[in-house]
């Protein structure tokens, strides 16, 4: 705690890097269809009965974005 509070440091959360959603969102969808924005390469597709490995997966890095399905599509 004094590693934080002593030199005067903050934890701030932030969402959407504190954009306007509204105007950000649409332009990823934009640059992801000129293929400047690889969505496809951050994210990975896991089963609820993979939600383990999911969670092991973001902590080592070999996906930014887990997303867990309830169902098969």
């Amino acid at each position: 705690m004094n590693n934080l509070m002593l030199p005067g440091k903050a934890i701030r959360g932030i969402l959407e890097g504190e954009s306007v959603p509204e105007i950000f969102i649409p332009q990823l969808i934009e640059l992801n269809a000129q293929g400047r924005f690889p969505f496809e390469k951050l994210t990975k597709f896991y089963s609820l009965d993979q939600i383990n490995q999911a969670a092991q997966d973001s902590e080592k890095g070999s996906t930014i974005k887990p997303i867990i399905r309830l169902s098969a599509a």
